[in-house]
């Protein structure tokens, strides 16, 4: 395996390399009802904090757009939208995903945590399976803090992804996941990925060994964000893929608020 000099340099070979494959991901999803879901998910959240708000008087942020899917149906929802990512050949790919929406979208290449916004620039930042990957995790809580207005709204998409290779009990449902896997109808998702190097790069990730979403809101309400955890939003935007794929790591949100005033919960 190739020697990388640092973790960061590791992690951008890594997605360089990924980002036609991820890209084809994320084109599936936009071309199936997934887009849909996701849609309703997030517009739903964003109009609980917003209301009488239109979507034209929002500016969101995507964090880690990879090949672009969140910042393509929010930008097709009439938000204004900025997106970021730290891989020169994922905003290839997004940019390209993007199609007559590129004009309607501001990608730029930046780091999750070194984000180059004036403070109170943006009214909601969405991020999706980034979290786990960062270096510093807690720093990129500190400057999404940041960057969102007072009031502003945090919807953050991830999961433990890899405590399998830390805890045994997860390291246990993590091969029940694959054996259920094989004996499945659909199609291994791991499949044409360097499973291995992304193995490699998670070892170093400081959160595959950690409890989350408890992690998350512990750091959150640190920082002063009203924050809640759904630890079920899997059961909305999950595939029967997904499921299989993924049963022993579900997808969770983190849902931050920053600034006063009660906070909404997720049943509003």
């Amino acid at each position: 395996m190739k020697q990388f000099a640092t973790y960061e340099e590791e992690n951008i070979h890594y997605w360089t390399n990924r980002a036609s494959g991820y890209s084809g991901v994320n084109q599936e999803e936009l071309a199936s009802n997934q887009k849909s879901v996701w849609r309703s998910v997030i517009s739903r959240r964003i109009a609980a904090r917003f209301p009488g708000k239109k979507p034209s008087q929002i500016r969101v942020l995507d964090v880690g757009t990879g090949p672009g899917f969140f910042a393509i149906i929010l930008a097709e929802m009439g938000y204004q939208v900025t997106a970021v990512d730290y891989t020169a050949t994922m905003l290839e790919e997004a940019r390209r995903n993007a199609g007559a929406l590129l004009k309607r979208i501001d990608f730029r290449q930046m780091n999750a945590e070194q984000l180059s916004f004036p403070a109170a620039s943006f009214d909601v930042l969405v991020t999706r399976n980034l979290t786990w990957n960062l270096p510093h995790p807690e720093k990129a809580y500190a400057q999404w803090m940041e960057v969102l207005k007072p009031g502003g709204l945090l919807l953050n998409f991830d999961a433990n992804w890899y405590r399998y290779l830390w805890d045994e009990e997860a390291k246990a449902a993590h091969a029940l996941d694959r054996e259920n896997l094989q004996a499945s109808d659909v199609r291994d998702e791991t499949a044409g990925t360097d499973v291995n190097a992304m193995e490699a790069i998670a070892r170093q990730a400081p959160l595959s060994a950690r409890n989350r979403p408890a992690w998350d809101l512990k750091v959150l309400r640190g920082l002063g964000m009203e924050a809640a955890a759904d630890t079920e939003v899997w059961k909305q935007v999950w595939t029967k893929e997904e499921r299989i794929n993924n049963a022993s790591t579900p997808m969770f949100l983190v849902e931050g608020w920053k600034g006063g005033g009660a906070p909404l919960t997720f049943g509003q």
